[in-house]
């Protein structure tokens, strides 16, 4: 039978025996983790930099483009609704 009134302990605390490492130790491990995980990154070539530029580019626009025929769009509807 648990006790239920006894507080759970996290899996991040160390248990009883356990040393808690030191501050040093948790920093070269946070410094050696990112970059074994900057080894993983697939940079990209030049032409695809330049492409997925272009795409982000032309995205933009036309939701600019969108955004801006809908607001023009709902000012003359309010206007005409109103008597502006």
């Amino acid at each position: 039978m648990t006790d239920l009134g006894a507080p759970a302990r996290s899996s991040s605390q160390p248990a009883k025996g356990e040393a808690k490492a030191g501050l040093v130790a948790r920093l070269r491990l946070f410094v050696k983790q990112i970059l074994d995980e900057l080894r993983k990154v697939v940079r990209p070539t030049k032409s695809e930099l330049i492409n997925y530029t272009l795409v982000v580019i032309v995205f933009v626009t036309v939701m600019m483009a969108l955004t801006a025929g809908l607001d023009f769009g709902f000012t003359k509807l309010v206007d005409w609704v109103f008597g502006g």
